[in-house]
This record gives C-alpha cells, sequence and structure tokens, in this order.
C-alpha cells in the first residue's frame, strides 16, 4: 500500500462526486455508494500508510463499527438523530435496517476532520477533539439535506427545523455534534500513535478542503439547495478557515515556513 494509490483513489472519488449532478435515478444511487466506497479507502489506505496498520484498523473499528451501531440505535429507537428510515433498497445491503454503506460514509468524514484538526491545534489536545468533531459534524449540514432531497432517507415530521431545511430536524444536527465529539474521542483512546508528519497528510486535508468547497458549490449551482449551501459552508469553515490559514503559513517560505515543518522532515 502507498501514499500513491490512496490518492488515486481519492481522485477517482472526487471526480465521481463531480459525475454526481449529472446521474439521476438509480445511476446516481450507485454513484453515491462509489464516492463513499473509494474515500473509506482512500482514507483507510493512507491511514495505513501514514500512522500503521493499527491506527487504521482502531480508525475502522472507532468510525465504520461505531457509525453503523449509532445508526442502527438511532433508526430503532429515534436517538440522537430523532425519527427517521432508509429507502429500501437505494444504497446497497443493509443490517438492522440501516445500509453498510453508512458505516464507512463515517470513516470517509471523520478521517479527514481529525487530520485537519491534528494539523490546526498543534499539540492543543482538548482543541483537536474539539475541532475534529466540530469539522465532522459541520459535513452533515450538506449530507442529510442532499440525501433527503434524492429520497435515500427521510425523517418523520418535526416542528424544530433549519431554514430552508424543513425535511430535516434539529435534533439530527445535534445528534450528530454529540456523536461526532464521543467518536473522535474514542478514536483519541484507541489510536495513540501520532502522524509521520504534515505533509503526508496532504491527502485528507484535500479532501476535507474538497468537501468544504466542492460541496458549497454543488448546492448552490448544480443541485437547487441554497439553504444548506450557506449551513454547510459555514459550518465546516470554522476547521476549513483554520487549515487553509495553517497551510499557507507552511508553504509561505523563508524562516515561518521553516519553523512550521516537524523536524522529521
Amino acid at each position: 500500500m502507498t501514499i500513491r494509490l490512496a490518492w488515486a483513489l481519492g481522485i477517482a472519488a472526487v471526480g465521481a462526486q463531480i459525475a454526481y449532478p449529472l446521474t439521476t435515478g438509480s445511476a446516481r444511487d450507485h454513484v453515491s455508494v462509489t464516492v463513499v466506497v473509494l474515500l473509506a479507502a482512500a482514507c483507510t489506505i493512507h491511514a495505513a500508510v501514514t500512522r500503521g496498520l493499527r491506527w487504521s484498523a482502531g480508525l475502522l473499528a472507532v468510525t465504520a463499527g461505531g457509525g453503523l451501531l449509532v445508526e442502527a440505535i438511532g433508526v430503532a429507537t429515534g436517538l440522537p438523530f430523532g425519527a427517521y428510515s432508509y429507502a429500501s433498497g437505494r444504497l446497497g445491503p443493509s443490517v438492522a435496517h440501516v445500509p453498510l454503506i453508512i458505516g464507512l460514509a463515517w470513516t470517509a468524514g471523520a478521517y479527514p476532520a481529525w487530520c485537519a484538526a491534528e494539523r490546526v491545534a498543534r499539540g492543543r489536545h482538548g482543541m483537536r477533539l474539539l475541532l475534529a468533531g466540530v469539522g465532522l459534524a459541520g459535513w452533515d449540514l450538506y449530507l442529510d439535506p442532499q440525501m433527503v432531497a434524492d429520497g435515500r432517507w427521510s425523517w418523520a415530521p418535526s416542528f424544530a427545523s433549519l431554514p430552508g431545511v424543513p425535511d430535516i430536524p434539529l435534533s439530527n444536527y445535534l445528534g450528530w455534534l454529540l456523536t461526532a465529539l464521543v467518536m473522535v474521542a474514542a478514536l483519541d483512546l484507541v489510536t495513540e500513535l501520532p502522524a509521520r508528519g504534515y505533509r503526508r497528510d496532504a491527502l485528507p486535508f484535500t479532501l476535507y478542503l474538497w468537501t468544504w468547497l466542492g460541496s458549497g458549490l454543488a448546492h448552490a449551482v448544480f443541485l437547487g439547495l441554497g439553504a444548506s449551501a450557506v449551513y454547510g459552508f459555514a459550518a465546516m469553515s470554522l476547521l476549513g478557515w483554520p487549515l487553509l490559514a495553517s497551510l499557507r503559513g507552511t508553504t509561505g517560505g523563508g524562516e515561518k515556513a521553516r519553523r512550521a515543518v516537524p523536524a522529521s522532515f
């Protein structure tokens, strides 16, 4: 496994995402599954190469396994996301009424947010966990409106929702934030090996920035989801802007750049 393979998978996922607005019906469902598989594979391979197999295994256990578990609880009880259900047969095989691909979607969202937060926090443990949780939860302000608009899952009617996004209850976003914070805390407990350097994390940085900026553009221009474009952009920017600032500081040249790059390089 190499960084090049992870990059190839990540680039393929971006290509599939670009094709998403051009598809409809079952073809769009297949594109969605393809995107998640490619992103999760890119993240898992990148984690294995840069942080080791134990770290990568912990990533999958916490995000894919934990994500599938919390979704199964959510579908069965309505906690913590509100009462919702998945459309039958739209996203591949299911367990406990939850498509298996949903667990991998948590991996695809969590890993870029984790790496970006690690970069921005620079050793401040509490800040890293908070930023990673917020970065992951912010992604849902894009994800759920897009998936609900395409009929892949739906909520029971609710009296409280964000303006312009009436079909998703506020409880969902609060549940996502809580789940994201617990997930990154669990990831922190079981995966203690450090990254081998910031330059090696260029792929997850790129994926986070692409999700933040590319999804905003797609929602606003191609998918007709203007409200979620605003909400998702604003939420993911809480980590996105600091990440961009940090990367600019590293690549700005001179003594400042040399101080920003770890000594392992």
